[in-house]
Order: structure tokens, then sequence, then C-alpha cells
């Protein structure tokens, strides 16, 4: 179940950088309030799944899923640049992930 609350964590963790960035310096309040109330909950979550899963591998995985999502939500729905040295990099971090998760107690 931890795996479940943190990839939900790390979903979560999109949704609120995508709410930050809507709400223009937090001056519009929808954006705002979805923002507060994903991170809270993005943060709850990877609580529960540090309960059991290392602390390394549960944050690395984490960023790394908003990190990556971040990035693929600027490109698909805000139309942020695609360069190769970009996807390159995205890569890069899903491997990273990969190898995280491969390595990391059941």
């Amino acid at each position: 179940m931890s795996w479940v609350y943190l990839v939900s964590a790390g979903l979560l963790e999109i949704v609120w950088a995508y709410a930050m960035k809507q709400s223009q310096g937090f001056t519009r309040l929808f954006p705002t309030a979805v923002m507060l109330a994903t991170m809270i909950g993005s943060f709850g979550l990877l609580s529960l799944s540090l309960k059991t899963l290392p602390l390394g591998t549960a944050y690395t995985i984490w960023t790394g899923i908003g990190a990556v999502g971040a990035f693929l939500v600027g490109i698909i729905v805000l139309g942020e640049a695609v360069s190769l040295l970009r996807v390159v990099a995205a890569i890069l971090l899903v491997s990273g992930l990969v190898l995280m998760k491969l390595s990391a107690p059941a």
C-alpha cells in the first residue's frame, strides 16, 4: 500500500505545481486553494508511505514523479518549449526512478 500512497502523492505534487503556476503568484483564489489542498494531500500521502519505505527511496521517487509530471504538463498543457536536452533530462530522471524502485525493499 505504501507504493500506492507514494505514487498518489507524486501525482498530487504535479497538480499542486500546475495550480501554483495558475495562481499567478497567489493572486487567484481558486488555483491557490487547489494548490494548498493538493499540497497538504501530497505531503500526507508521502508521510504515510514513509512508514514502511526508506526515506531516500520515497523522497526521490516523490520528487521525480513531480518533476517529470510538471515537465510534461508544461509541454502538453502550457505549450512550453521542447528541446532534445530537456527530453534527455526527463528520460534520465525516469531511468533513475525505475532504478530507485528496483533497488528498494518490497
